[in-house]
This record gives structure tokens, sequence and C-alpha cells, in this order.
């Protein structure tokens, strides 16, 4: 029998889990509740040509209209209190969520009290757990006067942004350590300005061009406000970065296929805010096999609910690359979708294996975050995929500890991992 081997991870790690406050709080009003209302009917009939007949039959869910509208979602704005001693209950340090912009400032220049109170509880509840906060300040999501003046396209979008980030530090700054001015950037770009599949739906290379500039410098004028109010703290980009590999290695034109996706998917936005991190992150899902010009295939020997291949040693390559930056890094998001919780343990497990080895050849990763603690409204997708560490049974809210769950908790409480 082989000998076991225990992977020791740094004094200090943060151990963690993310959600997003339109994912999981209901009740909110902003630009993604009103697109959902109006497209939940075509996304519900759209759903046959989609997905897969196996996952058509795993989830018929998804042909319900009412799949698609969040609603009251997990109910975490009420819940948050609960959610948080289930975090700490699993061994967690750390917890990653967003504040909901169209919550703090509803209308242009005019900002809630109740909301940021609202979320001084939220970040005092986690304090008082020992749960370290790690804090999203635009998770896709705009108040509907954004919308109205363009959305991020908008050449307004930047200042408006930068305003309302100020704002957040001056009220809720003496509670946090780690801010995230914007989650995914690209995210965005390629699935609402390239694909067109996500609000405002605009399918355009130059709407593209100009949303990459305006959320670059969104987040380059919102970290400068930041640190002149704050000189302590840390501030950065939860970015989705993706492994891209030619699918034939010796094919010169896979090769360049291979590098014009990385360049737009992981490094053009890192060079559009050069020298504006304190630290890096890592949100990992996707390992691409490319071909020339463009075919990208990500599926494995194991793959999630959502037909995403399980590929762990993408985030190894990954972490080696970010090297080069000399700057902390975090893997803020790592999940996927398991509703029989058949392979998360596994996955989990997986992804820190080669997060390990990273660490081992000179990677300063500080932390990791499971996307996500709670099943969640998955954007276009709605409710089926089924991400969470706790289940959420969405007639009664009922929250249940996945058998994964219980397995991550021991690597978090002991700081390593077994293998």
């Amino acid at each position: 029998m082989p000998e076991q081997k225990i992977l020791k991870f740094p004094n200090g790690f943060f151990w963690g889990a993310a959600n997003s406050a339109h994912q999981v709080e209901g009740g909110n009003v902003n630009d993604w509740t009103e697109w959902e209302k109006a497209n939940a009917q075509r996304l519900a009939r759209e759903a046959e040509d989609k997905w897969e007949p196996w996952q058509q039959e795993k989830f018929p869910e998804m042909f319900d209209p009412q799949n698609y509208i969040s609603g009251r979602a997990c109910d975490h704005y009420n819940r948050f209190e609960e959610d948080f001693d289930i975090a700490k209950s699993l061994g967690q340090n750390a917890h990653r969520f967003s504040i909901e912009w169209s919550r703090i400032e509803p209308e242009k220049g005019k900002f809630s009290h109740e909301a940021v109170e609202h979320y001084r509880r939220v970040l005092l509840a986690l304090r008082e757990r020992g749960l370290e906060p790690f804090v999203t300040m635009w998770h896709w999501t705009n108040p509907l006067w954004i919308r109205d003046l363009g959305g991020v396209e908008d050449k307004n979008f930047p200042c408006h942004f930068a305003y309302y980030a100020k704002y957040l530090v001056e009220q809720l700054g003496s509670l946090v350590r780690f801010w995230f001015t914007l989650n995914e950037p690209t995210s965005i770009i390629v699935n609402s300005y390239q694909e067109g599949n996500w609000p405002p739906q605009k399918k355009s290379f130059f709407a593209v061009q100009a949303v990459y500039k305006r959320l670059a410098e969104a987040h380059n004028l919102a970290y400068d406000k930041i640190h002149k109010i704050d000189p302590a703290a840390s501030v950065g980009i939860a970015n989705i970065l993706n492994y891209f590999k030619p699918q034939n290695i010796n094919s010169g034109l896979d090769k360049i296929a291979r590098n014009f996706a990385s360049h737009y998917s992981n490094e053009r936005f890192l060079n559009l805010t050069k020298n504006k991190h304190d630290f890096l992150t890592a949100q990992y899902y996707f390992y691409n096999i490319i071909k020339f010009p463009s075919r990208i295939n990500n599926k494995a020997e194991i793959n999630s609910d959502l037909g995403w291949g399980i590929r762990p040693e993408g985030l190894y390559y990954i972490l080696k690359d970010l090297k080069k930056y000399n700057l902390p890094i975090y893997v803020t998001e790592n999940g996927l979708a398991d509703a029989q919780d058949s392979r998360r343990k596994e996955f989990i497990r997986g992804h820190l294996k080669w997060i390990h080895k990273a660490m081992e050849e000179g990677v300063d990763v500080r932390g990791y975050f499971y996307w996500s603690l709670l099943d969640n409204f998955e954007w276009d997708k709605g409710f089926w995929p089924r991400f969470g560490l706790v289940k959420v049974d969405y007639q009664t809210l009922e929250r249940t500890v996945r058998p994964s769950a219980l397995e991550y908790a021991k690597i978090c409480r002991e700081n390593f991992l077994e293998i």
C-alpha cells in the first residue's frame, strides 16, 4: 500500500467559499432582474436545443420559466447569519461576497443608509465568527439608472463606478481589508457584447473594445480612490482565467489560435490595469483545447452537470504563469455543478493538489475559495445547476450541508491535504 503524503499549507492561509449578491440575496431590483422577467419564457423554450438529453432528463426544471427568475433566491439577505454559522462550522476562516450596487445607490447620487447599515451588519457578522471578508464591489449587476445611461459601455461608467467605490470605502472600509473592484470583466465582455447571450445582448466588435476600455478604466480609477482613503487597503480584481492548449502542439496555426485566445481572455485586461493590483486572483473553470481557427473543446473524462470538463492541472499552469507578476495570489473561485455531490470531493482535492504543487515551485498562493457556499441562481441558466457546498431547497429554503463540504472542512481545519 503506497505511503500517504501530507501537503501542508502555510500558516495564515485563507480557506473559504464565495457567493454573489444577486445569486443568493433575493429581492434585488437591477438590470438583471428586469432582463430575467423579459427572457424567462425564451430561455425555457430554448433549453431543449441548448442542453443534452441527459441534462434535460436530470434537470426538467430547466423547462419551467420560473427557473430563470431570481426572485427570493436563497433569501441570504435575511439569513446571512445562519449561512455564516454554517461557513464557520465548516472550518472556514474567510468568505467572499459582493455588495449590490443597486441597493447602495438606487438612484444616481442618492445613497441608501439602510443598505449601507445592512452590509455593515454582514461584515460585523463575518468578523464576529472569525471569517475574513473579501468584498466584491461589482459582480455584473447594475442599477437601473446605470443601465439607462448605457451600462458599462457608457463613457461615464468609470466615473460613476469610482464614485460608488469611494462611498463604499468611506462607509465600510474600517471593516474591510480586501476589496475586489470588479468580478470577471471578461465574462461580461464575452457573454454580453461578443456572444450576445447576457444583458444587454449586444453583439458588436466595437462594443467589445469599448467595454474592455471602460471596465479597465473603472478599476484604475477606483483603485486610486480606494488607496487615497485607505492606503493600507488591499485591492484587486476577481479575474476568471482560462487555460488554453493547442490541440496539436506541432501545429503553428493551433499555437497562434491558442496565443490569441489566451491574450484576449487572460492577459489583455491585466495589461490595461497594469500597476493597479495589490494581489492577483485566479477564478478557474475551463481547460480549453483549441484547434485553428477557433474551435474550443473543454470536455474531459469526467464532466460537471453543465458539461464542463474537470481538469485540475489547468489551474497549476495558470498559477505558474501568474508568478511572473511577483504578487500574492488568491484562488477566488473554483467549483462545479454537481447536484448528486458525486464529484465535488475529488474536484476540491484535485485542485488543491495542483495548487500546492505550484506553491512548492515558488508561486505565492495565499487563499482558496470554493464556488460556492450555497446553491444559487446561476444567471441565464437559473437554479438547476447546483454548485453549493450547502444544498438549498428552494421551496422551503432549508440548508443541508453536503458530504463534500465535510471533506473540505477537514482540510480547512487541519490546514493540510492528505493524498
